[in-house]
């Protein structure tokens, strides 16, 4: 079930949402949480019902390993240390088998004269987010910062709807702490009108802003075997901005959902393409995630504490696995490898004592991000090396002929260069909007700092009304958040 579809919008969520209240009202708090987890995994087998034993069997094996692992005792057969390993290696494994296989098999036959058959595994929707939110958990539980709470409120925490799909991943302590308070069992209206508020800006970024770009994007990447200079500028940056709308858009729609339900998901999207560097970009763009492979994978490594060379190292290692986790692919490897080196350069930058004036900073850090995305997209590398090649100019710098017409004072040259000019397939309106998507992003507020900002009234009333209407009428093609393929 999709956040942006009829059923969940007029059936599923507020059903859900005034049956949980309506339990917690005659104080039946446990089954309104069994409630809620019950509606959670309706809302997961919605999309795909074989799925489901398998997210029953990891929450089961992994609440096991957590309460465990938050016994202060020392175990006497197995050391928490090595069961820690054993509850990580499991997930990985599990993680693995079903992203992964294909990609290992294909990579051993081309590397060899076997011929092993594929796999042709579908992808579990969710399995790299519920798995990483819940190795967080058990690696929490060793640390000694989660409570033992009973398998019902791990099952709420992990199957949570808002969150359970793509996001944000949130820490057993964020969480339980609000389910567990008793103000929280109880309607909110000012909570209600700004979850509305938050979602309904996130319905339309993903219906109307995202799911537009996605024409230009896929006519570019997927439709054309050639792309001229503008074409393939228009292509880039219309995924760009996609994959900008259409992720935010569904942090939005989360947060704005579990707001409904008086819990405040960790905000997950921070104006990313402000960002005037690097390191400043992975602190606003799936914020959580960059906290994950911080947290996880690059201090465990040795962080910034061993001295340069291994910070550089561990910023590679960390980069190409978050690549990898993206997707089982070489482009993803690659894309995460021009993450981690830009990291090490701009480290690298700051140990020298360089500045750089803000505006160029910015212009650097935005194409960089948006020729990296090129990689991010491209099913594969001939793909990507078509959008690239059109964008410095490979394939000539096409117009399209109303441009032509206004053109009119170079005819001379136009007239001597005809097979740079005049052949444009599409972009003009694809560049434009996103010209003024760089605007949008690079200027205005963004949906955190207005949600801050809001308080009911019949104006912003008016203003969550019109918005959603509008975008009913553009919801003629559900289409999926690109962050379900991760």
């Amino acid at each position: 079930m999709l956040f942006n579809s009829y059923p969940f919008i007029f059936a599923f969520l507020p059903l859900t949402f005034f049956i949980y209240f309506y339990l917690n009202s005659k104080r039946l708090t446990e089954l309104s949480k069994g409630f809620l987890v019950f509606s959670s995994l309706f809302f997961y087998s919605w999309w795909n019902i074989a799925y489901l034993p398998l997210i029953l069997c990891s929450m089961l094996f992994n609440y096991i390993i957590g309460v465990s692992l938050s016994k202060k005792q020392e175990h006497k057969k197995v050391s928490k240390k090595t069961l820690l390993l054993i509850g990580i290696s499991i997930n990985l494994l599990s993680l693995g088998y079903f992203k992964y296989s294909d990609f290992f098999i294909s990579n051993i036959n081309a590397m060899t004269t076997l011929h092993v058959e594929l796999l042709h595994l579908a992808l579990p929707l969710a399995i790299s987010f519920f798995t990483f939110q819940q190795i967080a958990y058990i690696v929490d539980s060793y640390r000694g910062e989660t409570k033992e709470y009973d398998f019902l409120n791990y099952a709420l925490f992990v199957t949570f709807f808002p969150q359970l799909i793509a996001g944000p991943i949130v820490h057993h302590k964020e969480m339980m702490p609000q389910f567990a308070n008793i103000r929280n069992k109880t309607k909110n209206y000012k909570n209600i009108a700004t979850g509305l508020f938050i979602f309904s800006i996130g319905l339309f970024k993903k219906v109307v802003i995202a799911d537009t770009f996605a024409i230009w994007a896929n006519a570019g990447f997927d439709h054309s075997n050639v792309l001229s200079f503008f074409e393939a500028w228009a292509t880039s940056l219309s995924y760009t901005f996609e994959l900008y709308f259409d992720f935010s858009g569904y942090t939005d729609m989360a947060i704005g959902a579990a707001l409904l339900f008086n819990i405040k998901l960790p905000i997950n999207f921070n104006s990313p393409y402000k960002a005037t560097d690097i390191q400043d970009f992975w602190r606003r763009w799936h914020i959580t995630l960059s906290r994950f492979l911080r947290d996880y994978i690059y201090i465990p490594l040795g962080g910034n504490r061993k001295g340069k060379f291994r910070t550089y190292y561990n910023l590679m290692v960390t980069f190409i696995l978050g690549g990898l986790w993206h997707g089982a692919g070489w482009t993803f490897v690659f894309w995460g490898s021009l993450h981690g080196v830009a990291l090490v350069i701009h480290r690298l930058w700051k140990s020298f004592g360089f500045t750089m004036h803000r505006y160029l900073a910015w212009f650097i850090t935005f194409n960089f991000v948006n020729i990296a995305w090129v990689f991010f997209r491209a099913k594969e590398w001939s793909e990507a090396k078509k959008v690239l090649w059109g964008m410095v100019g490979g394939n000539g710098v096409m117009v399209s002929d109303k441009t032509l017409y206004k053109l009119s004072f170079l005819r001379d040259f136009i007239a001597s260069n005809p097979q740079n000019f005049g052949r444009l397939q599409f972009g003009t309106s694809a560049f434009v909007w996103s010209i003024v998507g760089i605007f949008v992003v690079a200027r205005l507020q963004n949906s955190t700092d207005m949600a801050s900002r809001f308080s009911p009234s019949y104006k912003n009333l008016l203003f969550i009304s019109a918005i959603i209407i509008y975008t009913m009428f553009d919801m003629n093609k559900i289409s999926e958040f690109l962050y379900f393929n991760f």
